[in-house]
């Protein structure tokens, strides 16, 4: 897969995944499988169940994702995998000072599409 390739599937995952995120988290459960581990600030989970139950009890509601950057990788050339990077901020629940944070994601492979293998969020918190 070329630059353009890994790219462009990159950016459409992301914009669903978030999307999703901030409408309708249950629906995220398409995208993880069950060897998929989340790891959600120091709370790791694995599989789909789990994942989604982490997800759906987060100490907030409402949240609105706004991606500041995104770098992708191929993640392992042979298998077709994706690394994927992004920053940005959440507006959680009204709040007026959006949290900034980071996220991974990696992607492999499954027939034509791609589901997530292994997924790292982060709150980035201001330096003291």
């Amino acid at each position: 897969m070329d630059e353009a390739g890994y790219e462009k599937i990159a950016r459409l995952f992301v914009d669903f995944y978030f999307k999703t995120f901030d409408e309708n988290r249950v629906a995220l459960g398409t995208l993880y499988r069950d060897d998929s581990m989340l790891t959600f600030e120091d709370k790791k989970v694995g599989g789909t169940a789990a994942i989604i139950d982490k997800l759906q009890n987060l100490p907030f509601q409402q949240v609105v994702h706004r991606m500041a950057t995104l770098d992708s990788q191929p993640a392992h050339l042979g298998e077709g995998s994706i690394l994927v990077l992004v920053t940005g901020e959440l507006q959680v629940d009204g709040q007026e000072k959006p949290l900034s944070f980071t996220q991974s994601f990696q992607l492999k492979p499954e027939g034509d599409s791609f589901y997530v293998f292994n997924d790292i969020f982060r709150i980035v918190y201001p330096a003291s």
